[in-house]
């Protein structure tokens, strides 16, 4: 065997995940908050980019480019905008050709064209847009305090409870802690709470449910003996034993139902909703509306897309203007990032699309008919279907919403587990299933409620393989409660 040193030439395939590729499938994943945030942040770093200030063509401007251009990497992606049910002559192309991207003098390359709004012109800014931050919980506790207690010792006190206050606005510490921890009397701690207790909102510092439902009614002049009793007994109602609740309160049954009805238009929480924000709007991702001639057609929300330009006029300025080997290089960067920026957003709404009209195919029936009709799908079929890695499918699902005529959904709300069919019928989505548990109980007679087995032998004759302890998993979920106590509370009469 010789020892001596030798060249060898070897060749192999490796998979190298470069700064861009992370990005870009970061990007894919992000919710278009998300990706509106990065390309800020690309705008600010690279000079060569600029944000398209165009605005938007409406419907009435006689003819419409779409949003997106081709994808050279991706040919397919041309014309994805109807799903395979939407007619031949309403099958227009999604995606504007290279021709059409504005490039007039200034050397602006831009891959969204001019955008298109197509029947989709609606105004989507609602009047939260318009809402001004109100103050926040402690700040507006403060000010009734500053008018109410002219004693500066009882001020202190007052700020010490609101300083230990929950979100919720219950005060768990006890009058004696506070007292010990302020040195003063027992009595005022115990005064102070009580006049904190009738704040604005009502029901704020209490120790716990019944005490702080005690001060609302208490406030409303409502607090009377059997009232006070169904408080002190609140366990009974949780487990809605209504013929325990009418001994201990010494009412009939129609006094009972006010008096829980009134204790349902109390807020259990005072003080949760006063410093909640306000829920944010889900802008979706995907359009979509009827055809004419029957199917769907699908278009990319314009309002979500990142308009960006490459200022390749200014470019090439700089680039002739140059005086050394750094700078050259400095500009060969930012171009190259500007441009794979642009690509992997292309991409990103070409994939979306490809997915979101695969979704549709599927799902047909469930836009046409309900959710009754919805489908067992799972990440594998569209992988299949659209040729792509089932990983890039639940990425391209995550956080990216679809506007239907049935509602804005998620895209992870299509993909449900199948449940068997009876003698090796058809399967049925899990979510179909629960959708129909909920429907049977719903039209049950009170006389005749169904327990969990009955709901199993009608799911049976329905053609769904289901077992027993599914049900009742499916009606936990649904936050159903048992037969035993549906029963009991529709044993009473209302």
């Amino acid at each position: 065997m010789s020892l001596a040193p030798r060249l060898d030439l070897r060749q192999s395939q490796s998979l190298v995940m470069t700064p861009q590729l992370r990005q870009a499938i970061k990007l894919l994943q992000s919710s278009n908050l998300e990706v509106a945030a990065f390309v800020e942040e690309e705008l600010e770093r690279n000079p060569l980019l600029e944000r398209d200030e165009r605005p938007l063509p409406g419907p009435d401007d006689g003819h419409r480019v779409d949003p997106l251009p081709a994808v050279p990497e991706a040919p397919d992606a041309h014309a994805a905008a109807t799903s395979d049910a939407l007619p031949q002559e309403h099958a227009g192309p999604l995606d504007a050709e290279w021709d059409n991207v504005y490039d007039s003098g200034g050397g602006y390359e831009s891959p969204y064209g001019r955008g298109g709004r197509a029947d989709f012109a609606e105004d989507l800014s609602g009047v939260e847009d318009l809402a001004a931050g109100g103050r926040t919980l402690r700040e507006h506790l403060g000010e009734q305090v500053r008018l109410t207690f002219a004693d500066a010792r009882d001020r202190l006190i007052a700020a010490q409870m609101i300083a230990l206050v929950d979100p919720a606005g219950r005060l768990t510490v006890e009058d004696a802690q506070i007292a010990q921890a302020m040195g003063c009397e027992l009595a005022k701690v115990a005064a102070v709470r009580a006049r904190l207790q009738r704040f604005d909102p009502v029901g704020m510092f209490c120790r716990n449910l019944g005490e702080c439902l005690a001060v609302q009614l208490a406030e409303q002049n409502r607090l009377d003996p059997a009232m006070q009793a169904l408080l002190d007994n609140l366990e009974l109602l949780a487990r809605r034993d209504r013929t325990g609740l009418m001994q201990v309160c010494g009412v009939d049954a129609e006094d009972l139902a006010d008096m829980i009805a009134e204790l349902k238009r109390l807020d259990p929480k005072p003080g949760a909703s006063f410093d909640a924000p306000p829920a944010p709007a889900v802008v979706p991702d995907v359009l979509m509306r009827r055809a004419e001639g029957g199917g769907w057609i699908l278009e990319l929300n314009p309002e979500t897309l990142p308009r960006v330009l490459v200022n390749r006029g200014f470019y090439a300025r700089c680039q002739v203007g140059a005086r050394s080997k750094d700078d050259k290089v400095f500009l060969a960067e930012k171009l190259q990032s500007a441009n794979w920026l642009l690509k992997s957003l292309e991409q990103r709404a070409s994939t979306i699309i490809k997915v979101a009209q695969e979704i549709v195919r599927r799902q047909d029936a469930f836009f046409r008919h309900g959710v009754e009709h919805l489908r067992p799908l799972i990440l594998r079929d569209i992988a299949e279907e659209v040729q792509m890695h089932e990983s890039t499918v639940s990425r391209v699902t995550a956080n990216k919403y679809i506007a239907t005529p049935r509602g804005t959904f998620e895209l992870k709300y299509f993909f449900t587990t199948a449940i068997a069919g009876t003698h090796g019928g058809e399967q049925h989505s899990a979510e179909a299933v629960r959708w129909r548990i909920r429907a049977m109980i719903a039209a049950e007679d009170p006389d005749a409620v169904l327990s969990d087995d009955a709901i199993v032998e009608k799911l049976r004759q329905e053609g769904v393989d289901i077992a027993r302890r599914t049900v009742a998993k499916y009606r936990e979920a649904l936050r159903i409660p048992s037969s035993v106590q549906r029963k009991r509370e529709k044993a009473v009469p209302a």
